[in-house]
């Protein structure tokens, strides 16, 4: 087996592996809504996710370990697509909280790290934000 071929499995399976946490996190608090699965198609769509890895992991969303990635931006890249299927019903339930958590730290934050990260995107998502935050991401 060429070396290409064991960089694109494991990348697909680094794929799959978070398509599963968005899934579950999706899950979390009862029935998908369909802004929801749409999201989650969407995601899939992205991460080259097949129609039947799709099924099976809407089926059982945490069979699948977190695979963390190397670079910090991956792991923020990770963590925003997350939020962005979070506030796809635009609130954030203690359950979610759990499993945003418990990715993070799967994904290689500190705990104290994690909570940060956590309550800033929070805030940026749900447009708690000063303006003095505000300017600073605009003019970054």
């Amino acid at each position: 087996m060429p070396i290409l071929d064991l960089y694109d499995h494991s990348g697909k399976r680094r794929n799959l592996a978070h398509f599963a946490a968005i899934a579950s996190l999706a899950a979390v608090d009862g029935d998908v809504n369909s802004y929801e699965m749409k999201l989650l198609e969407r995601f899939a769509n992205k991460l080259d996710i097949s129609e039947a890895d799709f099924k099976e992991v809407m089926k059982t969303p945490t069979k699948y370990a977190i695979d963390p990635q190397n670079s910090s931006k991956e792991r923020l890249e990770r963590l925003f697509d997350l939020f962005k299927i979070i506030f796809a019903d635009n609130e954030v339930d203690d359950d979610e909280m759990v499993l945003l958590k418990k990715y993070a730290i799967g994904l290689g934050y500190p705990s104290d790290k994690a909570d940060k990260i956590i309550g800033k995107s929070i805030a940026i998502f749900s447009g708690r934000i000063d303006f003095d935050d505000y300017l600073y991401m605009i003019n970054k």
